[in-house]
């Protein structure tokens, strides 16, 4: 398990609690750059559907945060739609990604693959400028964790 500080590891309890409050398949959460928290579970109206991390990102922007610092979401998947909409506030918001235990699997900070020499490849790649680590397949691997 991958060790997460002190207010990522809020947002995890957070996003497991969000999780299972609405009795979903899947919980998010974000902290915004001014520390305030947000969590959600999956949407699935017939009107409007929404993974647990857009419900989390919806909250915090719909309740005047500016930007993100980071997001947890657990029992979700990479290609997760929630991902372009933290990354479209926020590039440099670290998004953690954890099972429904809440053993985290995998961390994307593109303050880490920048300050490593990546930056080069998240220029012309779409899937890296999200942060998805290069040669990941979204569509076959991220399944594994659902």
């Amino acid at each position: 398990m991958t060790e997460l500080d002190a207010e990522d590891g809020k947002l995890l309890v957070l996003a497991r609690g969000a999780m299972g409050r609405t009795g979903g398949n899947g919980g998010a959460a974000v902290r915004d750059t001014d520390g305030r928290t947000y969590a959600a579970g999956e949407v699935g109206l017939a009107a409007l559907e929404l993974t647990a991390l857009q419900a989390a990102v919806a909250a915090a922007i719909s309740s005047g945060a500016e930007g993100f610092e980071a997001a947890v979401v657990v029992a979700g998947r990479f290609s997760d739609p929630g991902v372009s909409a933290v990354r479209e506030v926020s590039h440099s918001a670290r998004i953690v990604f954890a099972d429904a235990k809440g053993a985290v699997f995998e961390v994307l900070d593109p303050r880490l693959e920048v300050e490593a020499g990546a930056a080069s490849h998240i220029e012309g790649d779409p899937a890296r400028r999200s942060g998805i680590p290069e040669g990941f397949d979204l569509e076959t691997e991220s399944e594994v964790f659902e």
